[in-house]
């Protein structure tokens, strides 16, 4: 299948960086969100990197140009008739992502893949929900998009051969090394990820460090570039609540029980660099 359009479901923090990388290697882009504001800030996001690239001497003026002029905006899911491959990035959310895919699913042609970021949601109960399960498949790329290399491609047990090569093939594209996964909850990245993010917040719950200290061991005693706690902040508390409790949720092992200090910050708020506040302060 010639993938030349591609729909991306959210205009955030990952749905902006899909777009950005999608339009980078030639693709046409279409970003829905459910506000004209969101879809604003999504552009606005992509075109300061684009300035960053090209103050750099990455990136030459014409084609920060032209990587905008691929990408076009709709708060209107209707639109994603027009596609040849989907890309959701909506919130962790599953009955959201539910209500997404039974919606593509009407929309869009029959032969178009729907695929998935979600972080932790099996890809078999996101399939379960449409009437095309062998063209449903994992697509989770890392944060931040344009700069990590990695896309977790998750082949759900409805999921065609023809689907995971398709998907496979176009992360190739997108200049991003494809790793595969099998459909458990997490997949791998996040089943050893979270868990690590977890202590380290239960760590600070329990008074064992700061999170200044907790986070100078793991980068300084273990080469970690950023320490668990401002790496939580970066996804967002919420997120990482979410992703813990999916595992708790699919595994029924206490070892995935989130720390009552991360549901006290997301209760509170404080979901880290898009708040201002979580672990740490910012401005």
């Amino acid at each position: 299948m010639d993938i030349k359009k591609i729909g991306v479901i959210g205009a955030g923090q990952m749905g902006n960086g899909i777009a950005h990388v999608s339009a980078m290697n030639g693709l046409e882009v279409l970003m829905s969100d459910i506000k004209h504001q969101f879809c604003e800030n999504g552009i606005k996001t992509i075109t300061n990197n684009l300035e960053r690239s090209v103050k750099k001497g990455k990136l030459e003026p014409s084609d920060k140009t032209a990587v905008l002029n691929r990408i076009n905006t709709t708060i209107d899911l209707k639109d994603m008739e027009s596609v040849d491959f989907v890309v959701e990035a909506a919130v962790e959310q599953q009955d959201l992502k539910f209500k997404i895919f039974q919606d593509l699913d009407k929309i869009c042609p029959s032969n178009v893949i729907l695929s998935t970021n979600t972080s932790s949601i099996p890809i078999g109960r996101i399939a379960a929900k449409t009437k095309r399960p062998d063209k449903v498949i994992g697509m989770h790329f890392m944060n931040p998009v344009p700069v990590m290399k990695l896309v977790e491609v998750i082949k759900g047990l409805p999921t065609s051969d023809e689907t995971f090569n398709t998907t496979w093939k176009l992360s190739k594209k997108l200049k991003k090394i494809p790793a595969e996964s099998n459909d458990y909850p997490g997949f791998i990245a996040n089943r050893i990820l979270m868990p690590m993010i977890n202590e380290a917040i239960f760590c600070l719950y329990q008074n064992v460090g700061t999170s200044q200290d907790i986070d100078t061991v793991m980068k300084l005693g273990m080469n970690h570039p950023m320490g668990p706690l401002a790496l939580a902040d970066l996804i967002g508390l919420d997120t990482c609540l979410a992703i813990m409790e999916t595992l708790y949720d699919g595994f029924k092992d206490s070892k995935y029980r989130p720390c009552p200090l991360l549901k006290k910050y997301v209760e509170a708020g404080w979901l880290g660099r898009k708040t201002g506040k979580g672990f740490y302060e910012y401005k």
